[in-house]
């Protein structure tokens, strides 16, 4: 199943890959913060590791370290605007709960 984008936040990552004018894709990860005890990790990738898991989705490729994955089967990766807000949304079956500011999750 691994982690899959929607076609929004393809495009959006597009764009700051073309802008910034270098980047393999995004890489996506969770280390341990927030008031729910897991936050998400993204950020531009530039190079790829033996050890990650790629995924393509639209043209883009998301890096995802073993142990992350561990938390991130099966995630989609949105891209929202809601009113004034725009960001990336993180659909994650795995999360049991989240924090009220979206930030952090639980397994």
């Amino acid at each position: 199943m691994g982690v899959t984008l929607t076609e929004a936040a393809a495009n959006h990552v597009l764009q700051y890959l073309e802008g910034r004018g270098k980047g393999v894709g995004i890489r996506l990860g969770v280390r341990t913060s927030g008031c729910s005890g897991m936050a998400y990790v993204l950020e531009f990738a530039d190079e790829s590791s033996d050890e990650d898991l790629i995924f393509e989705e639209h043209g883009v490729k998301v890096l995802v370290d073993p142990k992350s994955m561990l938390y991130l089967e099966g995630t989609e990766l949105d891209y929202t605007r809601e009113g004034l807000n725009e960001g990336f949304k993180f659909n994650n079956p795995n999360a049991k709960d989240a924090c009220g500011c979206g930030e952090s999750f639980n397994i």
